[in-house]
């Protein structure tokens, strides 16, 4: 029985929206293998300069501020 060019466009365009899921799913596991490799390294050493910078600017680890007191609340006793 021959079938009709209903049935031929719907499993023509369910063939493509599979094709697309694949090719999508084979894309995101591609950028999956790729992120670590990549970023890793570059992203901690960013990562430490600007804390490196924030610690400068806040004088964390110094015992005496230069030229700022800090507030009460953070003043350490006597």
């Amino acid at each position: 029985m021959p079938r009709g060019r209903s049935t031929f466009t719907k499993r023509q365009k369910e063939q493509t929206r599979q094709q697309k899921q694949r090719d999508k799913a084979e894309r995101r596991n591609q950028r999956k293998q790729e992120k670590p490799v990549e970023g890793s390294v570059d992203e901690m050493a960013e990562l430490r300069e600007h804390a490196a910078a924030q610690a400068a600017m806040f004088q964390i680890g110094s015992d005496e501020p230069d030229g700022v007191e800090p507030s009460p609340m953070f003043k350490k006793p006597f």
